[in-house]
């Protein structure tokens, strides 16, 4: 008589030790993925705040630099975001930012514009800064640059408010009288 083939009730056992052993290398394999995804979200995070601050500055200089280039004398504010990409108030357009970015925060250009009449500039009009639309809690709470000091443990990045404030000239009082010619 011919027995059939079977397993051994050794290898049997051992195959199911294998196969408890394989799932729990899979669950060790997910908790580091999930945490490596958590380190690496964190840095990218990280990465696009700082694409924030160097964007930030860089339309708050293109509006500083307008605003002192202007053809008709005085302070003008640019009325639009594309003022800033190309100055049609001189014979040859001058152009104080390369591109209207998207804010790194939320991948679109939505950002807030700062008007100067909402932000007390008594007398102008214009556009005085920009700040981001996201209302996602900043990683960076301290360490800003002069200027930036509003940042420091801001609620949300939009809270970070790019403003130019420019420099007002101070009248000087003097005792003595001008003397007439």
């Amino acid at each position: 008589m011919h027995r059939p083939l079977s397993r051994s009730r050794g290898t049997a056992n051992a195959a199911g030790f294998t196969y408890i052993g394989l799932l729990i290398a899979v669950v060790i394999l997910g908790v580091a993925l999930s945490a490596v995804g958590s380190v690496w979200r964190t840095q990218m995070q990280r990465e696009r705040e700082q694409e924030l601050l160097y964007i930030g500055r860089d339309f708050r200089a293109a509006i500083a630099a307008y605003t002192r280039a202007n053809a008709g004398g005085g302070r003008q504010f640019p009325q639009d975001i594309n003022d800033l990409l190309e100055d049609k108030r001189w014979p040859e357009p001058r152009h104080y930012l390369r591109r209207f970015y998207a804010d790194p925060m939320t991948g679109a250009q939505d950002w807030t514009i700062l008007q100067a009449d909402s932000l007390g500039f008594a007398g102008f009009t214009g556009i005085v800064g920009i700040a981001s639309s996201s209302n996602a809690v900043p990683l960076k709470k301290d360490g800003f640059l002069i200027g930036e000091e509003a940042f420091k443990d801001a609620a949300g990045y939009s809270d970070w408010k790019f403003v130019y404030v420019p420099r007002m000239p101070r009248h000087r009082h003097s005792s003595v009288p001008p003397v007439a010619d």
